[in-house]
C-alpha cells in the first residue's frame, strides 16, 4: 500500500506528541465547529462532523467538551468562521509536504506557513505542486484484535474499499473519497466503532532521507504542526528502522 511505511513512521512520531495535548484538542474543537457550520449539527446527517467526533474520541476529548463545541457552532451568535485551506511545498531532502489548515485569516496563515517552510529548510509551492504525488483517500483503522487479517480484508472488499493491510497491530482500510462514508459505516456496523476514520493524503512513493535530512524534516513538521491553524501535515519521507532507533536514543 502506498505510504504504508510512512504511516508507521507517523504513528511513532505521534507517540511523542503528548506534551501538545491541549493544542491538539483545540484543533479538534475547531474542526467540530467548522463541520457543524458547513453541515447539520447531527453527526448522523453530517459525515464530516462524524469524523471530527471520531477524532475527538481518539484524543480522549471529554464528551461535555464535544457537546459544547457543537452547541457553540449551532448558536446564532457564533462568530467562528473558519476556511479550509491546503498548502503544499518541499522540505529538506526533496521531501514533499501537504499542510491542511483551518483559518479565520487566510493572509496571516499563508505568511506564517511560508515563513515556517523557509526557516525549516524548505519552500512553499503553489497549490498542486506536490499533491499529485499523493492519493487523497479515506482511511479507517481497527486494532488487529477485532478480526483476523483475512476477515477484515474480506469485509473491506465487500464494503467497496480499495485496500486493506496490517501494520504494527493495526488494520488499515483505504477507499476513495466518494465511498468513505459507505465503507466506514459498513465496517462500524460489523466491527463496532473504528480506532480512527478520516480523509488523508497517502504518498504514492516515499523518499528515503539521510540522518541530517531526517532531523530537519522532523523539526519542520513539528513546527508546522505547532501552528494554531494547522490541522494536519502529510509528507512522503521515509526513515529507516536503524535511523529511527538512532533518533530515539
Amino acid at each position: 500500500m502506498a505510504g504504508h511505511s510512512h504511516f508507521k513512521n507517523i504513528m511513532r512520531r505521534k507517540g511523542a506528541q503528548d506534551a501538545k495535548k491541549a493544542k491538539v484538542l483545540t484543533k479538534v474543537q475547531r474542526e467540530i465547529i467548522s463541520a457543524c457550520k458547513t453541515g447539520m449539527p447531527d453527526p448522523n446527517s453530517n459525515p464530516r462532523l462524524r469524523s471530527a467526533i471520531q477524532w475527538a474520541r481518539e484524543e480522549n476529548m471529554p464528551r461535555d467538551r464535544i457537546e459544547a463545541a457543537i452547541k457553540r457552532a449551532s448558536s446564532k451568535d457564533a462568530a467562528d468562521n473558519y476556511e479550509s485551506v491546503r498548502y503544499e511545498g518541499y522540505g529538506p531532502g526533496g521531501t514533499a509536504i501537504i499542510v491542511q489548515i483551518l483559518t479565520d485569516n487566510r493572509n496571516r496563515s499563508a505568511a506564517d506557513i511560508r515563513s515556517i517552510f523557509a526557516k525549516g529548510g524548505g519552500n512553499m509551492g503553489e497549490t498542486g505542486s506536490v499533491s499529485f504525488m499523493f492519493d487523497n483517500v479515506g482511511m479507517v483503522t481497527y486494532p488487529v484484535s477485532v478480526a483476523s487479517e483475512e476477515a477484515m480484508f474480506e469485509a473491506a472488499l465487500e464494503t467497496g474499499a480499495d485496500n486493506c493491510a496490517v501494520d504494527e497491530g493495526i488494520h488499515i482500510v483505504t477507499c476513495t473519497l466518494e465511498s468513505f462514508g459507505t465503507v466506514r459505516d459498513a465496517l462500524e456496523k460489523k466491527f463496532g466503532a473504528p480506532s480512527s476514520a478520516k480523509l488523508t493524503w497517502l504518498p504514492k512513493n516515499t523518499v528515503a532521507v539521510s540522518d541530517e535530512s531526517a532531523n530537519q524534516i522532523l523539526k519542520l513538521i513539528d513546527a508546522l504542526e505547532d501552528h494554531d491553524d494547522v490541522q494536519e501535515v502529510f509528507s512522503n519521507f521515509e526513515i529507516s528502522e536503524a535511523l529511527i532507533s538512532k533518533l530515539s536514543a
